[in-house]
């Protein structure tokens, strides 16, 4: 794969968004964007469709990484984990229970087991004690209680391969959307012989991502992994960060001045303070030569110190992100363009 990031700012750069409605907060001055964005590039932040638009749809179904698209996101994001079969699929996390309707099988209520996790020890049922086979009887289910339930049981768990024709069918009608990947738990998924590196890059070569002009990025919280995909692939990485205060819990310390990906995936109280300011972390990951994504601006649930999304938004935008995820793409990119 071929990939730069510049060749995926070109390709973004080229694609109009769809239309959005307006907000009610203030978008970025005109005359700030006249003189110039603060990223990296010097262009517009990326909008990251986090899961989907996963604050109207349960996360990772069809329906969400759709609405995300015709909202304007100019990145879907698919986080990866894996069944027994050794068959990537779409999940935030390793276990089940929040996401499906796992719950209301009984014919896999001996599959509820307990495991030690990062977090500390948790009983659920996890993704690769099911085949694919066994997956696909699953149904999505939205995971955040005031969020609306009306598409709950009705959607399916998606194969990476099904994320793909997602953006592959966008392409085809003439809208390029990018995937920002996130591989979760992959340190795990290889104690127990299942690689992630090679089927995530065979599996767009088959798909022939690079031939129809889909940008990507490869994303996780561990840093082998990064190192492990960068030696097979020029694709560029962003090493995620967790955010205080567990990044201390768990003992994680991330230097700038060391980072060898293309970018950090930082939780947005790095750049956000809780009075409504604004700290120097951007500035100093971009004299890294390092691009900043942050994560995740949420319209039903603003962090202290901003009363709205579109707050957090363009405090973010201002301070030079240079990719926002976002549960709601309308909203961050009528903010970011200023409709």
């Amino acid at each position: 794969m071929k990939y730069t990031v510049a060749l995926a700012a070109l390709l973004l750069s080229a694609c109009a968004p769809a239309q959005v409605g307006s907000t009610e907060e203030a978008p970025v001055a005109a005359a700030e964007k006249a003189a110039g964005y603060r990223t990296l590039s010097g262009e517009k932040p990326i909008i990251i469709a986090h899961r989907g638009a996963s604050g109207l749809y349960p996360e990772h179904t069809i329906p969400g990484y759709e609405a995300a698209i015709a909202q304007g996101a100019d990145f879907i994001e698919p986080d990866l984990v894996m069944t027994k079969d050794g068959v990537l699929i779409a999940r935030h996390d390793a276990y089940l229970s929040d996401t499906t309707d796992v719950a209301d099988h009984p014919e896999f209520a001996d599959r509820k087991v307990k495991r030690a996790t990062p977090m500390g020890e948790k009983e659920d049922w996890w993704a690769d004690d099911f085949t694919l086979a066994e997956i696909k009887t699953l149904k999505a289910r939205q995971q955040f209680p005031a969020r609306t339930k009306e598409h709950d049981g009705k959607l399916d768990i998606l194969t990476f391969d099904e994320v793909m024709d997602v953006a592959l069918a966008a392409a085809k009608d003439g809208r390029i959307v990018g995937l920002h990947i996130e591989a979760k738990w992959p340190e795990y998924y290889s104690s127990v012989g299942l690689d992630m590196v090679d089927p995530i890059i065979e599996g767009m070569k088959a798909k022939g991502l690079e031939e129809a002009g889909i940008p990507v990025f490869i994303q996780s919280f561990e840093p082998q992994f990064l190192a492990a995909f960068a030696a097979k692939s020029d694709l560029p990485t962003i090493q995620n960060m967790v955010g205080p205060p567990y990044n201390k819990m768990l003992g994680l310390e991330y230097n700038l001045d060391e980072m060898t990906t293309t970018g950090v995936g930082a939780e947005k109280t790095y750049i956000l303070n809780a009075d409504g300011t604004t700290t120097d972390f951007v500035e100093r990951a971009h004299a890294n030569g390092l691009l900043v994504h942050v994560y995740t601006v949420r319209d039903d649930q603003p962090m202290p110190g901003y009363d709205t999304a579109q707050a957090e938004l363009n405090a973010l935008i201002k301070a030079g992100a240079d990719g926002i995820w976002v549960d709601y793409p309308d909203t961050a990119v009528a903010v970011r363009d200023g409709n």
